[in-house]
């Protein structure tokens, strides 16, 4: 399919826009100490996604990667919201969806349609697909916690109940998160046996 000159500026605009992703930060550092961004979590949960697929039968492998492809595409606007700070924000997907409207504006519209709606599915949770999105996200995210080199006031026990809601229904997702959990205690209590200093 040929682009129209205004489809073709649309997307570029589009494109140039989602660039931000790569330098909007998210609450996790790397191993080697740097801050992670939204375009690498993104990318190694679509890893996750692609390695995994076969051990998810009846799943549209497609469907899957597209749906985390777009999954945080609005934060290009206002910005990742940490775990923790979510749970104050009772309309953070609200202003979520409206910052992906705008970044999706310039698309085609029939471009712009298939973005929002596979937003929307995995906002809801509305399909195999997107639970499995779910799950994997909070994996991910635990995943690089845990391997990451994180600030000393890190809460990693918070992590212990984060998505375990979205990680429990799968046995694939139950397994993993059962080998991120331990791995999680084991962190913090490293951390905890590092601050002990004797008594003087």
């Amino acid at each position: 399919m040929s682009f129209t000159p205004v489809d073709l500026h649309g997307t570029l605009e589009f494109l140039r826009a989602a660039e931000a992703l790569k330098h909007t930060t998210r609450v996790a550092w790397t191993s080697t100490g740097e801050q992670e961004n939204v375009a690498s979590h993104t990318w190694r949960l679509c890893l996750m996604a692609l390695v995994l697929a076969p051990r998810f039968p009846g799943i549209d492998v497609g469907k899957l990667l597209r749906i985390c492809i777009v999954h945080d595409l609005g934060e290009a606007i206002s910005g990742d919201i940490s775990a923790k700070l979510q749970l104050l924000i009772p309309n953070k997907a609200e202003q979520e969806r409206r910052d992906l409207l705008q970044l999706c504006e310039p698309l085609p519209a029939h471009t712009r349609d298939e973005i929002v709606a596979l937003w929307d599915e995995y906002e809801q949770a509305a399909s195999p697909e997107a639970r499995i999105a779910k799950g994997l996200d909070k994996l991910e995210t635990i995943l690089q916690h845990n391997q990451g080199a994180m600030p000393d006031d890190f809460d990693f026990r918070f992590n212990l109940e984060y998505g375990a809601k979205y990680t429990t229904d799968d046995p694939v997702l139950r397994t993993i998160r059962a080998v991120l959990d331990a791995e999680t205690e084991h962190r913090a209590q490293e951390r905890e046996s590092r601050n002990v200093r004797p008594a003087t």
